[in-house]
């Protein structure tokens, strides 16, 4: 070629669907500019077998590492009094390996668990969530607000209503655990407001289950960091079988 190009490997959630999108609004935009060759043009690899092959093509091994883990070094913590290894992540390694196994957290609001509890764990099966860690609990307050997404969190009235029917009544919190965890949870629950989700899909949990965005059914944990944060908050004796590694990582 004459000209050089530049290759990038990018990595985020739905990276094919969303990069796919991101590179269509461009196209559509350089196509009405109408100046021919004189802006640049991209190509994307279609399925991860293609990018895995243009990847050891394109990168070496040492270049394809995490920003946070690029080189392997001992820390200290003063809270522990120790020092631990931080791992150097290889996304040649992570590719290879495929999706992690993570733990998430759901939250079955008062009301709910107790008349759908069985068709609930059914789905969860079916989905290929594994329980690995269940408790019934009474809510405080302060525990209450924390679960609340940011938006509801900025009104003081949707707070207390939130916080006054998490309250009310026994809830059950499960871990979850499985490949893609978090995301597939949010998936199958669907919007906070039911009548939206019910617009989406009416198989979507919260669109079954939820009458209003205040008693809409679940709690699920919205990122991995939440997760991660809502495993020590419910969980703090520990699960019923041995954590996997990304979330003991994590909360050292």
């Amino acid at each position: 070629m004459s000209n050089p190009v530049l290759v990038c490997a990018l990595r985020g959630i739905d990276a094919f669907q969303t990069l796919g999108a991101a590179l269509k609004g461009w196209t559509q935009g350089r196509d009405r500019l109408s100046m021919g060759d004189s802006l640049p043009q991209a190509l994307m690899a279609l399925t991860p077998e293609v990018t895995f092959r243009q990847a050891i093509l394109f990168f070496t091994e040492s270049d394809l590492v995490t920003e946070n883990t690029k080189l392997t070094q001992i820390c200290f913590s003063p809270l522990v009094g120790e020092s631990w290894r931080c791992r150097a992540e290889s996304l040649f390694s992570y590719l290879q390996a495929g999706a992690q196994v993570l733990c998430t957290v759901l939250l079955i609001k008062p009301g709910v668990w107790s008349r759908r509890l069985p068709r609930i764990l059914r789905n969860l099966h079916l989905e290929k969530f594994s329980v690995v860690g269940m408790k019934h609990l009474d809510l405080e307050t302060a525990a209450a607000s924390a679960l609340l997404p940011w938006e509801a969190q900025q009104d003081p009235a949707a707070v207390e209503a939130h916080c006054t029917y998490l309250t009310s009544g026994t809830a059950l919190v499960l871990c979850l655990q499985r490949p893609n965890a978090v995301k597939k949870l949010m998936d199958l629950l669907g919007p906070e407001d039911p009548q939206l989700a019910q617009a989406l899909d009416p198989c979507l949990w919260r669109a079954q289950y939820g009458t209003s965005t205040v008693q809409n059914g679940f709690y699920g944990s919205r990122s991995y960091a939440m997760a991660v944060r809502d495993v020590k908050l419910f969980f703090p004796e520990g699960l019923c079988c041995a954590q996997c590694q990304t979330v003991q990582e994590q909360e050292v």
